[in-house]
């Protein structure tokens, strides 16, 4: 988001951004006094605003008279994961690794310097990790996806990505600074398998592969989670075998 609003800011828009927001962010159905007093509104504005959202599908009422999201939600959602193109057997590779293994399979993408998880398939050896979910951005620097997308890029490249998106400390192990990435990233080549051990999670395992696909440099990354801190050996050798078959399905 910019530091300063634009000029010809739509401030009606804005208002029922933050609205939005504070619904999505809510674990439980909220009232019209919750959200004026949370997004800081008069009250007429936020009823205006709420009945707006709810008529275009964005909101629902429950009969209690609290509002959670809306099916448009979805939708959007839904329109996002389509956005991203992805091999048609993307999704049978993925499930694939997540049988054979027992881990959690992801496949994900860079886009204009985002990581976004593009699908799922959970395994019973791995934790439910709340980020790492179909549809939602993630940290480049602290997954073992972003790394092995990271390092399909420029040093150059990869230091303008980590400025923008900010280096966050996950755990105590996570790199905060490009030079301590720049050194994990070292002596590995694209495509190369890249791991990290308690980085995002702190007992958490992570390995990512990076494979080709839509051209112009563009890539997919597969990896697995495991609980604990070790990547069992078998499971790393069905993750390069997935790699090898989304590479083979995205030049079919």
């Amino acid at each position: 988001m910019a530091d300063t609003a634009p000029s010809d800011l739509i401030r009606s828009v804005s208002r029922a951004l933050r609205v939005l927001e504070q619904v999505t962010r809510s674990e439980r159905p909220l009232t019209v006094k919750a959200l004026a007093r949370r997004c800081e509104l008069n009250l007429s504005t936020t009823y205006h605003l709420v009945r707006t959202l709810s008529y275009e599908g964005y909101l629902t009422r429950c009969p209690s008279g609290e509002y959670t999201i809306g099916p448009q939600i979805a939708e959007r959602f839904h329109e996002l994961i389509g956005a991203f193109h992805r091999p048609p057997r993307a999704s049978s590779v993925l499930h694939h690794l997540a049988s054979v293994t027992g881990h959690t399979a992801y496949l994900a993408r860079l886009s204009h310097g985002r990581l976004f998880v593009l699908d799922v398939a959970e395994g019973p050896r791995s934790p439910w990790l709340e980020d790492l979910q179909a549809g939602l951005e993630t940290a480049p620097h602290a997954t073992a996806l972003g790394k092995a997308l990271l390092l399909t890029l420029s040093p150059g490249t990869r230091r303008r990505i980590l400025a923008e998106y900010g280096m966050r400390p996950f755990t105590s192990t996570t790199p905060t600074r490009p030079e301590d990435l720049e050194a994990e990233l070292s002596g590995l080549n694209p495509g190369e398998l890249v791991e990290e051990h308690g980085q995002f999670r702190a007992t958490v395992a992570c390995a990512g592969v990076a494979v080709p696909y839509g051209g112009r440099g563009a890539c997919l990354a597969v990896g697995i989670s495991t609980h604990g801190l070790d990547l069992p050996g078998l499971a790393v050798s069905h993750l390069r075998q997935a790699a090898a078959d989304l590479r083979l399905a995205a030049t079919s």
